[in-house]
């Protein structure tokens, strides 16, 4: 059972995740449409319970997930790999089968203050940047550490943000190159 307020974009994906988690309780941002007292309530059941942000993977989205990370510090995040989240031409959470949204609900990763673990040069070492093959190998690995594709600047911004340590990224470096090896 979730104890954390899971905080969707738009109607359809709170329905979509009530089908996956009937027990959760789910806000909607209805985009940027965030009056000052939902700012408020949100703020509120972060402090008490918890909250884990859980948008649709594209852009839209990641802007809403940064707002609400200002917002929130140290709330959690929820990642659906946009291969999973999407349905007839459509992208986001409202796309994505049951188990897809109980396994990001369940890989939720805590944020918090942007460190400087991760820089370019690790994303250069990986391949994750300056190949042809980099925005899939960023893919795999983002699915692989449950924090999603972005881009180089934004892949490097989840790796930093969301508490991913040097052994988890070397780890899931190796498996990506095992699984990669394989195909």
């Amino acid at each position: 059972m979730l104890k954390e307020l899971i905080v969707v974009e738009g109607k359809n994906d709170a329905e979509a995740v009530r089908r996956a988690c009937p027990e959760a309780d789910v806000m909607i941002t209805h985009g940027w449409g965030l009056t000052a007292s939902q700012i408020e309530a949100l703020q509120t059941a972060n402090q008490r319970r918890g909250v884990i942000v859980l948008t649709d993977p594209d852009h839209a989205g990641e802007q809403i997930r940064r707002r609400l990370t200002a917002l929130l510090p140290h709330c959690r995040h929820a990642f659906i790999p946009r291969s999973l989240a999407t349905k007839k031409g459509k992208i986001g959470v409202e796309a994505a089968a049951i188990p897809a949204i109980q396994a990001a609900l369940k890989q939720a990763r805590s944020g918090g203050q942007v460190g400087t673990i991760f820089g370019m040069k690790d994303l250069i070492r990986g391949g994750l940047t300056g190949i042809p093959q980099a925005a899939s190998r960023r893919e795999k690995l983002g699915k692989l550490l449950a924090i999603g594709y972005g881009n180089s600047k934004n892949f490097l911004w989840r790796l930093n943000a969301l508490g991913i340590t040097r052994n988890e990224f070397d780890k899931a470096l190796e498996q990506m190159e095992a699984d990669l090896k394989w195909m």
